[in-house]
């Protein structure tokens, strides 16, 4: 097109950017424009698409606040507060800092070693004691000054700065260390030539012919703004359910169509479901709150006294060969109410349901999540999915349990599984399930599978039938299917993340 018949083209967004470009910043482009950052963006992009920009977009790495950082601006850093204390008393002890300052003990731990660190305190003999000056006092910290000048870009940083944001980064959510992407603007020959052109020679444009318009006769001699029907229009991300619920969808119908049936319960359970009844000892570690999430001052129901005696015997004295714990079970105990550590808790309740059953068979399986008393980090979570699976029937063997499992993962696109005995407290023979990554060419740790015990069979059943048991943790295999290296990033909701994420298709 010609310069004049660009001109034309333009729409409204477009004739208030192109007199800034020269600005090549999108913020204050906007700004000027009295438009948001998103329409000016927009704008650009069909700029772009006619030849009159080039625009290039660059990650940049830019520092932000955090939580902490937007309260400490206001408030603050904890090394200030104590400080100011400090300068008022010249001398306290170390747990009456600590009281007085009104700090939590992570802030007042990183305060009394920022002031150390400065050589502004001493600390002898539980006594903490002020060593600066009236000036050293009044000016203002390195990360004083640091905060105030955020967001900055990395790149940007000065040596003070650098040292500053180092000291920062690894006390929890001061500063964050964010991705974004920065636009280069750069204006073409044609672009240069159309910053010259008055644009108001144009005229008023119109956009769309109304009814008003046709009625009125007002678009005669009016000029009809030219579309350009090749010029890319923004993508359009519609909604679509989360890639999780879509793969947990997924595994649900493949066990559906293998013939098993869903069992489900809420996400808290007494201790006895959870562990007494698949013959967890009471003072088992995995029963500390260090481990599990308790419910406090909350006691729960038990079951049919005959099952809760028939457990309470697998305990103290143990089933058909089995010897048990040895020890005096406490009923007490096994009421205390918990968030649920597995999806295994359900198969118990599913054999105990099966007790009274004519025909004592069935295959059921569950996906849920479950909670451990954990520290987050890239490969542990506080809360996970696992699915469960149970086969009970006085013909199966181990022989089906390796094949349902191989079934089941082949579905979810391990072709190739292996199993290697192991360990498990509740089921004997026990294996580690083991899959084949094609792209990395390793085997990962899949899961883990058995056969119930006697001591947890027996009580709940009323007498021994084989039941094949399995219950892997489920979002290892999300992570694997997904190239997902932290566990974290399954649930940040990043929305470019969710966009790009495909649906779970397998089989």
């Amino acid at each position: 097109m010609s310069e004049k018949e660009v001109l034309k083209s333009l729409s409204p967004n477009e004739r208030k950017v192109l007199p800034l470009i020269s600005l090549k910043n999108v913020g204050k482009i906007a700004e000027k424009a009295k438009l948001d950052k998103t329409s000016t963006l927009r704008a650009l992009e069909f700029l772009s698409n006619k030849g009159i920009v080039k625009l290039e977009f660059k990650d940049k790495k830019e520092i932000v606040l955090g939580v902490n950082g937007i309260l400490y601006q206001k408030e603050g850093l904890p090394e200030r507060r104590l400080l100011s204390l400090l300068a008022a008393k010249r001398q306290m002890q170390l747990e009456a800092a600590a009281k007085e300052s009104k700090l939590s003990e992570n802030e007042f731990k990183a305060a009394l070693g920022a002031l150390k660190k400065k050589a502004l305190v001493n600390l002898e003999a539980g006594k903490l004691t002020l060593n600066a000056s009236p000036t050293e006092i009044s000016k203002k910290m390195l990360e004083e000054k640091f905060l105030e000048i955020l967001p900055i870009s990395l790149d940007a940083l000065k040596d003070e700065e650098k040292y500053s944001f180092e000291q920062l980064k690894n006390r929890k959510d001061i500063v964050l260390l964010e991705q974004k992407k920065q636009v280069e603007i750069e204006p073409t020959a044609l672009g240069k030539q159309l910053l010259k052109e008055d644009l108001s020679k144009v005229g008023e444009l119109i956009e769309q012919l109304t009814p008003d318009l046709m009625q009125t006769g007002k678009w005669k001699g009016k000029h009809f703004r030219k579309y350009d029907i090749t010029s890319k229009l923004p993508e359009i991300s519609g909604g679509k359910r989360h890639f999780v619920n879509q793969a947990i969808d997924y595994a649900r119908r493949v066990w559906s169509e293998m013939g098993f049936k869903e069992m489900s319960g809420t996400l808290t359970q007494t201790g006895f479901w959870n562990f007494d009844a698949l013959f967890t000892a009471q003072d088992h570690p995995v029963r500390e709150i260090q481990d599990t999430f308790y419910i406090k001052d909350i006691k729960g129901k038990l079951p049919d006294k005959e099952i809760v005696k028939a457990v309470k015997k697998a305990h103290e004295i143990g089933v058909a060969e089995s010897k048990g714990w040895q020890y005096s079970w406490n009923e007490e105990e096994s009421k205390r109410v918990i968030l649920r550590t597995h999806t295994t808790c359900l198969s118990a309740r599913t054999l105990a349901i099966l007790r009274n059953a004519k025909d004592k068979r069935g295959k059921f399986f569950a996906i849920g999540k479950c909670f451990r008393n954990e520290t987050l980090d890239w490969s542990h979570g506080f809360e996970f999915n696992q699915t469960e699976g149970i086969v009970v029937d006085k013909n199966a063997n181990f022989k089906h349990l390796l094949g349902y499992l191989s079934e089941f993962y082949k579905k979810m696109g391990f072709e190739q599984v292996k199993f290697i005995p192991s360990y498990f407290p509740y089921t004997e023979p026990s294996v580690e399930i083991y899959g084949y990554m094609k792209e990395k060419k390793i085997w990962i740790e899949i899961g883990g599978a058995g056969i119930f015990r006697p001591e947890v069979v027996v009580p709940l059943l009323g007498e021994y039938i084989p039941v094949l048991a399995w219950g892997p943790g489920f979002d290892r295999t999300l992570m694997d299917y997904y190239g997902i290296k932290d566990l974290r990033e399954l649930y940040k909701n990043d929305i470019s993340q969710l966009r790009k994420m495909k649906l779970w298709i397998k089989g």
